[in-house]
């Protein structure tokens, strides 16, 4: 009797076959009418510092950024209308292009949040021994974040979406020269990753002049 694969394992599949044409990243053809992107931000648009983080789910550095950092960027500066931040995701692999689609399907709204569990867990969901284990600790995240199968499934087996995710993190990395994670750009001023210290003298600096 052939072993017939359970519904999770099938729906992890479907995952791993909606993305291959995206395994050779950033180098894959791009369809004209790919879908827009929205970007994903917290804090006021109208805040006089606009900081873009580009990062990868799979990246220690970007998980310490997030960990250690960034909380104290949002008390302070983002959360008392300071600044901005735009978070565009950088897809060495397809973990973390998956981790980033996961992400999204909680909404604008959660992106932030369920953003936060994938790199708290990042030393658990990505040290599984397959693909489909990957994808199978990512819809336990998702579950976690209070999503249901239905919906993570859904977002998680939509191609279109991908390509698109693809094709925004390609050309934006493109424009402003990134070829490492985490990378900021702060009001159009390239700049590497730095203690909380570094980032609040650049932050005070701009808010000075």
């Amino acid at each position: 009797m052939i072993e017939q694969p359970s519904l999770t394992r099938r729906a992890a599949l479907a995952v791993i076959g909606a993305t291959a044409a995206y395994s050779a990243m950033p180098a894959f053809a791009q369809s004209d009418d790919a879908m827009v992107l929205d970007e994903m931000s917290i804090g006021s648009e109208d805040a006089p510092v606009t900081m873009i983080e580009y990062a990868s789910f799979t990246c220690p550095h970007c998980k310490n950024f997030h960990s250690d950092v960034l909380p104290l960027i949002k008390e302070n500066y983002i959360d008392t209308g300071k600044v901005r931040m735009i978070y565009r995701g950088i897809y060495f692999d397809r973990l973390g292009l998956w981790a980033d689609m996961l992400a999204r399907c909680g909404g604008p709204d959660r992106y932030f949040g369920i953003s936060a569990m994938i790199y708290e867990k990042q030393g658990e969901w990505t040290v599984a021994e397959s693909a489909v284990g990957v994808v199978d600790n990512l819809y336990a995240i998702g579950r976690l974040a209070g999503m249901n199968q239905e919906d993570m499934e859904a977002c998680m087996q939509d191609n279109v979406t991908a390509q698109a995710m693809v094709k925004s993190s390609t050309e934006n990395a493109d424009a402003d020269g990134i070829n490492a994670t985490p990378t900021f750009v702060i009001n159009g001023q390239t700049m590497s990753n730095m203690a909380y210290s570094k980032f609040a003298d650049e932050f005070d600096r701009i808010l000075a002049e």
